[in-house]
């Protein structure tokens, strides 16, 4: 009503509804003016900081991709052995050379002895994702009691994750976004060297606006 008047220094006509506004809030001089909450049901439900929040996790995520794709093929697979060992396995890297489609070894004992006994192939090959022949080469010499990893920083073909579904070998095809989410679960029991291949520190971000 106040914004409607126009100025409050001068003699003034309201207007009939401007008028009945002031009628229904006008208080005696000697009473005390209450002025009402604005409902909070009215405030948006998502927060300004929230939404900052959101875009950071977002540029995180984006920044580690790039840290992991600047590896080497080498350090690409300390990378996933470290992982493997702040997951609680002991791990072997394959010497130089024909491998013969492995390139780890991990075990709860190191040995093989134990169960599972997983068998992981690498390929650190941006924006060239992995089709069925290469799932069906790793496949190739597993035995019954094997768990496989094929781990493929250029993601893999629809083809290929059919042949890995229906493979008689338990096999997981980890891709770029999922390497990095199991190296940030696990990043805390990393060893040293698998987390300077990956520099990384925690920050705290508010939930809420105070």
């Amino acid at each position: 009503t106040r914004n409607t008047l126009g100025s409050t220094l001068t003699l003034f006509l309201p207007n009939e509804h401007a008028a009945a506004d002031l009628r229904k809030n006008a208080v005696g001089l000697d009473e005390e003016l209450v002025i009402p909450a604005e409902p909070t049901s009215q405030r948006p439900t998502t927060s300004y900081d929230q939404e900052i929040g959101d875009d950071a996790e977002e540029q995180a995520a984006e920044r580690i991709d790039d840290l992991i794709n600047r590896l080497d093929p080498d350090q690409m697979e300390d990378l996933v052995a470290g992982v493997l060992r702040a997951m609680g396995y002991k791990t072997r890297r394959s010497a130089k050379g024909p491998d013969r489609g492995i390139d780890i070894f991990a075990s709860p004992d190191g040995l093989g002895l134990l169960e599972p006994r997983i068998f992981v192939e690498i390929k650190h090959r941006q924006r060239t994702p992995m089709g069925a022949p290469h799932i069906r080469t790793f496949l190739g010499g597993r035995q019954p009691g094997d768990r496989c990893l094929y781990v493929s920083t250029g993601g893999f073909t629809k083809e290929a994750r059919y042949e890995a579904e229906r493979s008689n070998v338990p096999l997981t095809l980890v891709d770029l976004p999922m390497l990095r989410e199991l190296l940030l679960e696990h990043y805390e029991t990393a060893d040293i060297e698998t987390r300077q291949l990956i520099p990384l520190t925690r920050i705290y971000w508010p939930i809420q606006s105070v």
